[in-house]
């Protein structure tokens, strides 16, 4: 059991059957009375959010939350398919649930799915992928009109800005919590 005092940012607590996290935290204390704790939570299910302030002496369930290692297998429409690397059980995640992290899937990629009473509800991918480059444009020298980058699409469908040295064919490494280039990967 967790109480008001120990709200924080990314606490994942259980409200009504529900999982949330703690998207934003506030603490007030008025002059007189209790203490004020000013959230803004996030359903983990659903991905809808609101406000809510308690009292210090509300509390709340831990989310009964598990995160499994499981291995992306293949995605058919908008249905990703994921294998458990221990006892080769699959689960369906659905585009929805995914957001942005269908940009960096690629086959046999190992993530961490998380699972709330046995179902999945998100996707933890590694830091950072290799993905190989498959339409770059070439880079126009005397260019000055903006930074040094291009535009350049990964083997995933992902478009994103590079330096100009980066080729059709070349592997980089891309950050995958803000979708920005990191590196050319030596192979």
């Amino acid at each position: 059991m967790y109480t008001a005092s120990d709200l924080r940012k990314g606490l994942k607590i259980q409200i009504d059957g529900e999982p949330y996290v703690v998207v934003d935290f506030q603490f007030s204390k008025p002059g007189k009375g209790q203490a004020l704790y000013r959230t803004k939570l996030k359903n983990m299910v659903n991905g809808n959010q609101f406000d809510r302030t308690y009292r210090s002496n509300d509390k709340f369930e831990k989310a009964p939350l598990e995160e499994r290692t499981m291995q992306f297998l293949y995605s058919q429409s908008d249905e990703f398919h994921f294998m458990d690397t221990k006892n080769y059980e699959q689960v369906v995640i659905l585009k929805e649930q995914m957001g942005n992290d269908v940009n960096f899937l690629i086959d046999n990629m190992e993530v961490q799915i998380l699972l709330f009473n046995d179902n999945p509800i998100g996707v933890t991918l590694p830091n950072s992928v290799n993905l190989t480059v498959t339409r770059a444009d070439p880079y126009a020298k005397g260019d000055t009109s903006g930074s040094d980058s291009k535009p350049v699409t990964v083997e995933t469908g992902y478009e994103l800005q590079v330096p100009p040295f980066v080729e059709e064919g070349d592997r980089v490494q891309i950050d995958t919590r803000t979708g920005a280039y990191m590196t050319r990967v030596k192979e």
